[in-house]
């Protein structure tokens, strides 16, 4: 999370000749050193080193410095699956922020970009800003991203990336609180991968770190980035930055440290280079760090270490070289860089369904519903979106942008456009008096006996019991005034916290209360002016409003599409509203008002399009049988023309999804649920039937699949080939998509697991051979046994489709792998390394190392399963206790038919910190399988048995 700062021009320091960030280290006072580690560096004169910060937010376009391109939002630009597009955009935002650093100095050439937090469950509140349920797919196309935004000079960055946040953020509900459940292998298997692709392949010179807690101990302070960023290739010279206000969440929020200067320094010691906390005021951060060292608890080394890095960071973009500068300081990318967003406007879109539309009587298209014919009739878009394009939070500002009924105004003549909202008017019960604008500055008031035009507002209800009032007076929304008065002022709903928001309380007599979602204040009539003003307290504070509906909006919308050849009817969501960075999802449902928008459009229109602009998955229940269903995200200033180019045919469909659509919430786990594998999460292991698969997407071209061969193809990895065949009449571009099964596998292997994909043209009437490379380590699993990502041995599936719900072929190969070793006596097992478990939560070993196991809250008992091991232990064993207030430990044995046998029971007593050591009975077995049971408040880190 960041939080726009104000930006000024500041001069640039004085061009010396190049120094290297060593030799710039070793002129540093300590003060100064201490100084840059905070996020706003004031610089040091004397060196010529400039006034630096990092973050410019990039995510789809620059943020919050003025107007920039935008593009689709990241989840829309993943739907491309294309590498190479990811690249592009990535370069233009780079070119972007490059112009804007030569107008404003200030401007910062560390851009907070890519998120790659895989989009584990849907409800997220931040789903639009990653890139694909697929961890794999996840680094690639951030990868690519990065290596956009890194320039191709081989010495000089044009920007420097940030992955953002690691590790185990996919929930905004109590976020800086939340403990993450990453066992060994959902951490290796499916959150590493997302980092280590784009670090390994070297765009990457920065990390931001997550709010959250990792096995219960919090992110910012974890051995995470030592264990494994800093291990990659590439990995070593990382800057690690703090989210903003994390710092503080350390002893605040989390309580992990008693006081800043410990959780700085912990922070410090754990890899933080730079610190995001208090906005631009370093001094207390400052003071921390400072305190901190005469405290002993960090040394100059360790700020040293911190400080080469981000020396290192600003020197990549050629900060420190003189006068040498590889980079145009102010390109004209304006027309590309448009074109460009026209073109990921256009392939993001993806059509999810396409059919003829079902008989009823009258004028109805024969075939599926799109593209739309070259005289297609009237048009009429519905909905809201259909002619507004928003912006989320980290947007930016865009020279123009096109709407969609403005796109298929540009294609067809006679569009229409209705929004469908209702027109209402509020009468104040207490005053009989309407409320509407008054004055210049149109402030709102109870001023009118009567419901004349200034007294009339657009509804818009966004679901979850928010509301948005647009004036009719001048077409802007109700908005809080800083002096506590209620205005239409606003273009748009936005903002950290919004302002444009109400919730009507309706009373049993039928009236309505009004209550500001912002402040949490309620709607009041004054007295003396008639003014409307926000008042704190209880319920009764609010005035009571008799809500007149003037113009029914649903009625409007069935007329339009009535009087219609087709009907377009747009839904979805506002970035701002019911899931965004704060705010998870609750439901996967439309809003019912927009679920009854589509049914009255269906009902008078047979021949309807639905269209959905969102930031997330949504279930549509009978809708789903709405015979064409395009999805977009919110895709930036060219959103219309690129739905309208797929909409007419003048683009085929591309766009695939990057994440599954599911059809009810009873399908999805608990969102902090982070166990893949044990809750039957993300498509890898969910047994639900999707509405919309991973990977789905349909074409204007009807493709055949046949003739799939797979081979061990040596060092190449392994070759997948197939033949596809376009038998439709239009020219058409095929993702073929590879996923494999391994129903015998050791471990529990995914149901399906997305190996490889590549996208062939295939012109009409053309076959085409296609082969797709996969690397042998896509098959790796964590093995729990030899602690690392290992192939194993055996017969492994491998499937060929549209996507992970049509899979048209099936293969099968033999693969050669060194396989996980059996368990074996005598040798320390970390209990944390199991191979299933209930009731178990991983916790911290220490305060700041290790991972161990304790019975997770609301549990009695905590159960973990070891495998495989190649003899029943015996003689004598151990188990290692980091800490106990009182509990029991118990060994159990694999007896038949899935029983378990009492084996060793231990008591642990309260204060017990180490090891207990007790004697086997033997048993006498050639293999069989344990488990650990611990009841009460233990905390187990290690076993060894035999």
């Amino acid at each position: 999370m960041t939080l726009p700062a104000s930006m000024t021009t500041t001069e640039a320091a004085p061009a010396l000749e190049a120094r290297s960030p060593g030799e710039l280290l070793v002129q540093l006072t300590t003060a100064e050193k201490i100084a840059m580690l905070h996020q706003h560096s004031p610089g040091v004169e004397r060196l010529g080193i400039a006034q630096f910060h990092t973050g410019t937010e990039g995510a789809h376009g620059v943020a919050w410095l003025g107007k920039a391109t935008v593009f689709p939002q990241p989840v829309g630009l993943a739907a491309t699956w294309d590498e190479d597009l990811l690249r592009r955009v990535g370069e233009a935002v780079a070119v972007e922020v490059r112009a804007k650093k030569a107008r404003d100095s200030s401007v910062s050439l560390n851009v907070w970009a890519p998120v790659v937090n895989p989009l584990r469950h849907p409800l997220w509140g931040r789903n639009e800003e990653g890139f694909s349920e697929d961890p794999v797919l996840t680094g690639k196309l951030a990868s690519a991203f990065c290596r956009g935004l890194r320039g191709n000079h081989p010495d000089v960055w044009r920007t420097v990336a940030t992955l953002k946040h690691f590790l185990g953020y996919n929930n905004e509900v109590d976020r800086n609180v939340s403990s993450s459940q990453l066992r060994a292998r959902v951490l290796h298997e499916y959150e590493l991968p997302a980092y280590s692709t784009p670090i390994v392949e070297g765009g990457v010179g920065a990390v931001m770190l997550s709010y959250n807690l990792v096995n219960g101990m919090p992110a910012h302070v974890s051995d995470l980035v030592a264990k494994h960023l800093r291990q990659w290739p590439g990995g070593a010279d990382l800057t690690i930055v703090t989210d903003a206000g994390a710092p503080t969440s350390l002893y605040a929020a989390e309580k992990y440290f008693a006081d800043a200067p410990a959780a700085y320094a912990a922070a410090l010691l754990a890899g933080v280079d730079n610190f995001t906390d208090d906005g631009a005021d370093s001094a207390p951060s400052i003071s921390h760090l400072e305190e901190a060292l005469e405290r002993g608890l960090i040394s100059l080394d360790d700020v040293d270490a911190s400080v080469l890095r981000l020396l290192r960071l600003r020197a990549a973009t050629g900060e420190f070289l003189g006068g040498a500068r590889p980079y145009p300081a102010d390109p004209a990318a304006g027309e590309a860089h448009r074109l460009l967003a026209r073109e990921a406007a256009a392939k993001s879109v993806v059509l999810l369904a396409n059919s003829a539309p079902a008989s009823s009587g009258g004028a109805q298209k024969s075939g599926p519903l799109l593209p739309l014919p070259e005289e297609p009739g009237q048009l009429a878009v519905i909905g809201a979106l259909g002619t507004h394009v928003l912006t989320d939070w980290y947007s930016g500002t865009p020279e123009y942008s096109i709407s969609l009924a403005e796109g298929l105004g540009e294609l067809y003549p006679g569009v229409s456009a209705v929004e469908g909202h209702d027109v209402v008017a509020l009468r104040s019960i207490r005053t009989g008096l309407y409320v509407g604008t008054a004055g210049e500055n149109h402030s709102l008031a109870a001023n009118s006996a009567t419901a004349g035009h200034e007294q009339l507002f657009e509804l818009q209800d966004w679901g979850g019991g928010e509301v948005t009032l647009r004036s009719k007076t001048n077409s802007l929304l109700l908005a809080a005034g800083n002096d506590g008065y209620l205005y239409p002022s606003a273009t748009r709903v936005g903002g950290w916290i919004v302002q444009e928001t109400f919730r009507l309380h309706r009373d049993s007599d039928g009236g309505v209360r009004l209550q500001h979602v912002g402040t949490g204040k309620w709607v009041h009539v004054e007295a003396h002016t008639g003014s409307a003003l926000l008042v704190a307290g209880a319920i009764d504070v609010a005035d009571t409003f008799t809500l007149r509906v003037q113009e029914n909006g649903l009625e409007a919308a069935a007329r339009a599409a009535a009087e219609a050849a087709t009907a377009v009817v747009v839904v979805g969501n506002d970035p701002h509203l019911g899931g965004r960075e704060t705010l998870d999802r609750t439901t996967l449902e439309l809003s019912q008002r927009d679920q009854e928008l589509v049914r009255v459009v269906r009902e008078a229109n047979p021949n309807t399009v639905l269209v959905i602009i969102s930031s997330y998955p949504y279930a549509l229940g009978d809708l789903a049988n709405v015979p064409a269903i395009l999805w977009s995200s919110h895709a930036g200033q060219e959103l219309g023309h690129g739905l309208a180019a797929v909409m007419s045919g003048a683009a085929e469909p591309y766009g695939r999804l990057p994440q599954t659509w599911f059809a009810k919430d009873c399908d999805l786990p608990g969102i902090l649920d982070y166990d893949i594998i044990s809750a039957g999460a993300t498509y890898q292991y969910s047994t639900a039937e999707p509405l919309y698969p991973m990977g789905h997407g349909l074409g204007y071209a009807p493709v055949e699949y046949s003739a799939m061969e797979v081979s061990d193809a040596g060092e190449r990895g392994i070759e997948v080939s197939l033949t596809v065949r376009n038998a439709g009449t239009r020219n058409t571009e095929e993702l073929v998509q590879i996923y494999a099964a391994a129903p015998d596998h050791r471990f529990e292997f995914p149901r399906r697991l997305l190996v490889g994909y590549g996208r062939v043209p295939v012109a009409a009437g053309e076959q085409r051979r296609v082969i797709v490379s996969i690397a042998r380590d896509r098959l790796a699993t964590f093995s729990v046994t030899a602690l690392r990502m290992l192939t194993e041995p055996g017969e492994y599936f491998f499937l060929a489709g549209r996507s992970a719900g049509d899979l048209r072929l099936t293969a099968s190969l033999l693969v050669d792998g060194a396989g996980s070793p059996d368990r074996q006596s005598g040798a320390e097992v970390r209990a944390e390394h199991f191979d299933a478990a209930e009731g178990l939560e991983l916790v911290p070993e220490t305060h700041l190392a290790g991972t161990a196991v304790a019975v997770s809250p609301g549990c009695l008992l905590a159960v973990a399963e070891y495998r495989n091991w190649a003899a029943a232990p015996a003689g004598r064993g151990t188990v290692r206790v980091a800490r106990s207030d009182g509990g029991r430990v118990s060994f159990e044995r694999a007896g038949a038919a899935g029983t378990w046998l009492p084996w060793v029971q231990l008591e642990v007593p309260a204060g017990c910190n180490g090891e207990i050591g007790f004697e086997l009975p033997s048993r006498g077995e050639t293999k069989t399988d344990i488990r650990l049971v611990v009841s009460g408040n233990v905390v187990v880190s290690a076993f060894l048995l035999g």
